[in-house]
């Protein structure tokens, strides 16, 4: 298993600095009830808006329910499928429009579902387990397959287990893998004083 701390401008927590999105998952390591109990327990105390908690997550577990994670896993792009057919466990999150208690809209679901993703993905890191979150899949296509209500949007596939060496890819999806970490400069996504005023520390 790979360690690919990143390298960031200050030092932050290790969990955070550790967190990366593998695209290699050991198929031999199923992930067990409780572990994904504690998982979903994460998510469930992310913070949302009002504490509406407007995400709802689809889960397939592929050995508990083979039928329904191939649904899912069709769902996938093809480059997607390559290293996800080694994947334990899928998850699709979905985020709802209306606050649950007045029925009126709320535009903060998408962010709230996010948190709810990223809280398991945090948790998934100190369990030593890793989340991958994926934007390319048929959102259409899984809201049909799942009978996902009109009022909730699918948001990202999920594929969750046990990271493993970069060897059980092939040799595109490795490149990607192999690639160096990176992210832009505080000052190009973050603003003070003004839209487009750089922070500085």
């Amino acid at each position: 298993m790979q360690k690919r701390m990143a390298v960031t401008s200050k030092p932050i927590h290790d969990l955070l600095a550790s967190r990366w999105s593998t695209r290699a998952f050991d198929p031999a390591r199923p992930v067990s009830r409780d572990q994904l109990a504690t998982l979903l327990e994460a998510g469930r105390w992310a913070p949302s808006c009002n504490g509406d908690e407007p995400w709802r997550y689809l889960i397939w577990d592929r050995k508990r329910d083979p039928e329904g994670f191939q649904k899912a896993f069709d769902c996938l792009s093809e480059n997607n499928r390559k290293w996800v057919k080694n994947v334990p466990l899928l998850m699709l999150s979905c985020a709802g429009s209306n606050f649950e208690a007045t029925g009126k809209p709320n535009r903060w679901t998408q962010h709230d579902t996010g948190a709810a993703s990223v809280s398991m993905a945090l948790q998934a890191e100190a369990m030593g387990l890793m989340v991958h979150q994926m934007g390319g899949y048929d959102a259409e296509k899984a809201r049909a397959a799942f009978s996902v209500p009109a009022e909730y949007t699918p948001m990202a596939m999920i594929a969750v287990g046990y990271p493993t060496g970069p060897e059980i890819l092939d040799e595109e999806t490795k490149a990607k893998e192999l690639r160096p970490r990176g992210r832009k400069p505080l000052a190009e996504r973050f603003f003070e004083g003004g839209w487009g005023k750089g922070f500085a520390a």
